[in-house]
C-alpha cells in the first residue's frame, strides 16, 4: 500500500486500494473455509503450517519488483524498542481479553494485573513517541484529524466485521446443523459482499467529489442489515442469513478503500509509510479485540465454541447469546460509522479520467 502510494496520485490511487482491499476481503474470509476443511478432515496445526509457504511465496513475488524502485540516501534509524513496547502492550491486552470469564475471572488479580501492565506500557510508549527523533508512529500523523477519524472508525469497522466471520459460522453449526467446513462456505455471501463493495467502490471514487459518503452510506446499510440479522437469529434461515450478509459485506466493503485513500491523502509523502502502517496495524487490532470482546460475551452465555457446538441438539440451545452478539456488532459498526460522520474530507490530487460528480 505504501509503495502504491509513492507511484500514483491520490485519485487514481482508490483503483488500486480496490484491489488490495478485496484480495484482503478474500483472505480473511477464504482463511476460514480452508482452516474448517483443515479441522474436519486433516489436522488443525496446518492452520499454522500453511503460514510458511504462503509467506515465501509472497516475498518471492514481491522481491523483483520491489529491487526496481528508487531508495532514497537519507539515513533512518528504526524504533526497536518502541516496535517491542507496542507488541507487548498489545499482547497482554489480547490475554487479558481471552482469559477474562474463562480462565481467570475479570476481578481477579492475573486479569486486573495484566489490563494495568498494558496501560502502563501504552503510556511508557505515547511518552517515547513525543520524544524521540524518529518514533515508531508520529504523533503528527496521529494528530492529523483525518488519520485519527479514519483509523477508529476502521478499527471498529474490523472488530465487527471479523466478529460476524469467527461467530456466523459457529451459528450456522448450532441451529442449522451445517458441517464445521460446510459453515465456513456461509462465509461466502459475506466475503463476495465485501470484495464487491471494495472492487466498486475503488472504481467510482474518482467520479465523485464527496467521496467519503461512500462509505459512510455503507456503514448505515451494513449497521441495519447486522441489527435485522440480530433480531432475526431466534429463527434461522440460511436464505436470509445470505442475503443480509451479502448486504452487509457490500457496506463494509466501501469503508476500505474510502479509510486507507482518506488517510494517504491528508499526510505529507515523508508520513505516508507511516500513516499507512497506522491504519494497517489498527485495522488488526481491531479485528482482534473484537474477536476477543464478542468471546466474552460468549463465554457469559455459556456458549461452547469447540466441535461440540455443531454436535449438540438445537432444541437444548437458547439463540440468546447469538442475538446479543450480532446485536454488539450491529452497535460497533454504529459507532464505526458515526465516528466516520466526523472524518474531514479532503479534495483528491491526481489526474481525472472523468469528470468528478458532486453528489
Amino acid at each position: 500500500q505504501t509503495v502504491i502510494g509513492d507511484l500514483v496520485s491520490p485519485r487514481e490511487r482508490a483503483k488500486y486500494a480496490a484491489w488490495i482491499s478485496g484480495t484482503w476481503a478474500v483472505a480473511s474470509v477464504a482463511g476460514p473455509l480452508v482452516g474448517g476443511y483443515f479441522a474436519e478432515h486433516l489436522s488443525w496445526s496446518l492452520i499454522f503450517w500453511i503460514n510458511l509457504p504462503l509467506g515465501l511465496a509472497a516475498m518471492a513475488a514481491l522481491n523483483a519488483p520491489l529491487k526496481k524502485l528508487p531508495i532514497a540516501g537519507r539515513h533512518h534509524s528504526i524504533d526497536i524498542v518502541g516496535a517491542l513496547m507496542l507488541v507487548i502492550a498489545t499482547a497482554l491486552l489480547l490475554l487479558a481479553l481471552n482469559w477474562a470469564g474463562s480462565e481467570f475471572s475479570w476481578s481477579s488479580a492475573p486479569i486486573i494485573g495484566l489490563f494495568v501492565a498494558s496501560a502502563l506500557i501504552w503510556a511508557v510508549l505515547m511518552r517515547r513517541l513525543a520524544t524521540e527523533d524518529e518514533p515508531l508512529i508520529s504523533l503528527e500523523v496521529l494528530r492529523n484529524r483525518i488519520v485519527l477519524t479514519a483509523t477508529i472508525s476502521i478499527f471498529l469497522a474490523q472488530a465487527a466485521y471479523l466478529g460476524v466471520s469467527v461467530y456466523l459460522p459457529i451459528y450456522l453449526q448450532s441451529y442449522l446443523g451445517i458441517s464445521v467446513s460446510g459453515s465456513g462456505m456461509g462465509l461466502l455471501g459475506l466475503l463476495l459482499g465485501t470484495v464487491a463493495g471494495a472492487m466498486v467502490t475503488g472504481r467510482i471514487i474518482p467520479r465523485f467529489f464527496h467521496y467519503k459518503r461512500i462509505a459512510v452510506i455503507g456503514l448505515a446499510v451494513s449497521t441495519i442489515c447486522l441489527t435485522i440479522f440480530a433480531f432475526a437469529a431466534r429463527h434461522p434461515s440460511l436464505l436470509w442469513t445470505e442475503i443480509l450478509t451479502v448486504v452487509a459485506g457490500l457496506g463494509v466493503g466501501t469503508t476500505f478503500p474510502v479509510t486507507t485513500i482518506s488517510v494517504q491523502n491528508a499526510v505529507d509523502r515523508v508520513h505516508l509509510g507511516v500513516a499507512t502502517g497506522v491504519l494497517t496495524f489498527l485495522r488488526s487490532l481491531g479485528g482482534a479485540l473484537g474477536v476477543a470482546v464478542l468471546g466474552a460475551v460468549a463465554l457469559g452465555y455459556n456458549l461452547p465454541l469447540g466441535r461440540e457446538t455443531a454436535q449438540a441438539a438445537v432444541a437444548d440451545r437458547d439463540p440468546q447469546a447469538f442475538v446479543t452478539i450480532f446485536l454488539a456488532t450491529a452497535l460497533i459498526m454504529a459507532a464505526s460509522w458515526a465516528v466516520l460522520l466526523l472524518m474531514p474530507e479532503k479534495p483528491l490530487q491526481g489526474r481525472v479520467e472523468a469528470p468528478p460528480l458532486s453528489e
